[in-house]
């Protein structure tokens, strides 16, 4: 397991300071999203001109509201809006016009919505992909850092999971997040074009969606406490994930858009946190820390239903590669990461919602 560190990491630190004392002009794709607005948040703090683009598929202007309002006017002038699908390779054009590092967050995510859909799965992950490549790559973009996701280790079941060594894909989303991995090697072998793909694991926190079919697991449960609904468990409960606090996911951006490292570039790397937690672990966890809110909570008890098609078993991350080439140290692990959205929580859905 990796060891938390008091403060930020060293490698951040001085990645910051670089680009405080360096500003550029950032692109980050699905800036309306949960990541992406946390990165445009991070970038604008850190004194960046970043332009935002974001087809609202499964973005949310109230995420671009609240970034506003975190930063200030002052640092919100520096923010340039697109509402743009990136399926349109002239939008891509403009988008990556004058701009240093890319960071593609936008994607069509969920293993459900790829079984049910894989022809719009593959237009965002994968059209779209090849799109902005090819307009960054033209538009001679320093770093191009993309979104990779844990999926891509499909069927293979050694644990902790090792970046050289991947399964058989187990969904159209995760085949999609592979030829993405595929592409931008191609890219750097054929065109000289530098990249780097971070394998996100269950990233989560504030800004999270709740809500739909396929809202991820963390936010979905906590409006669910929240709001005295049932909250539900596919499968045993025994289910296994690497839970990642979206701190640690900016950190990874950051270090992978800035590493002046030769060896880091055109690499794939895990950002997780190399920790496991079952889904019935989880659910104990987030009703602990809830049950101060709303202490008839201690006696909350889930209810089990039959388990997802295409989801995998456990999954854990071996952050090794990331920690040797990038510097990535996380900075909160599961119940830490909880305690920190916990305000974002109660805000959007105790307040809000008429609980309190």
């Amino acid at each position: 397991m990796a060891p938390l560190i008091p403060g930020a990491p060293p490698a951040l630190v001085a990645a910051t300071e670089r680009l405080r004392g360096q500003p550029a002009s950032w692109l980050v794709t699905g800036s309306a999203g949960f990541i992406g607005s946390h990165l445009v948040e991070k970038l604008l703090r850190l004194g960046q001109t970043v332009v935002g683009l974001d087809n609202f598929a499964t973005g949310h202007q109230r995420n671009l509201d609240e970034v506003r309002d975190l930063v200030g006017p002052e640092q919100w002038r520096r923010h340039r809006f697109i509402e743009a699908d990136l399926c349109d390779p002239a939008v891509c054009r403009e988008a990556c016009r004058g701009v240093d590092f890319v960071l593609h967050q936008a994607a069509l995510g969920s293993v459900p919505r790829s079984l049910a859909n894989p022809l719009a799965t593959n237009a965002a992950n994968v059209d779209a992909f090849l799109n902005l490549l090819v307009a960054a790559r033209d538009a001679g973009v320093r770093r191009f850092v993309y979104a990779a996701s844990s999926s891509t280790y499909g069927d293979h079941q050694e644990l902790p999971k090792v970046e050289e060594r991947i399964g058989r894909p187990l969904s159209p989303y995760a085949v999609s997040k592979l030829v993405n991995e595929l592409y931008a090697e191609v890219f750097a072998r054929c065109y000289g074009f530098a990249s780097i793909g971070l394998r996100y694991f269950n990233v989560f926190g504030a800004r999270q969606d709740p809500e739909g079919a396929y809202a991820a697991v963390i936010p979905r449960w906590a409006r669910a406490m929240l709001l005295g609904e049932a909250v539900s468990i596919n499968g045993d409960g025994e289910t296994s994930r690497d839970f990642c606090f979206v701190d640690n996911a900016v950190q990874a951006n950051l270090l992978a858009a800035t590493t002046a490292n030769p060896e880091a570039v055109n690499q794939v790397y895990n950002v997780a946190v190399d920790d496991r937690t079952s889904l019935n672990q989880l659910f104990e966890i987030l009703r602990d820390a809830l049950a101060g809110v709303r202490p008839g909570l201690r006696d909350l008890r889930p209810v089990y239903r039959d388990f997802r098609p295409g989801d995998v078993r456990h999954s854990q991350a071996d952050i090794g590669k990331a920690r040797r080439l990038l510097g990535y140290l996380p900075t909160h692990r599961l119940a830490e990461g909880i305690r920190a959205a916990m305000p974002w929580y109660l805000a959007r859905f105790a307040v809000t919602e008429g609980v309190c």
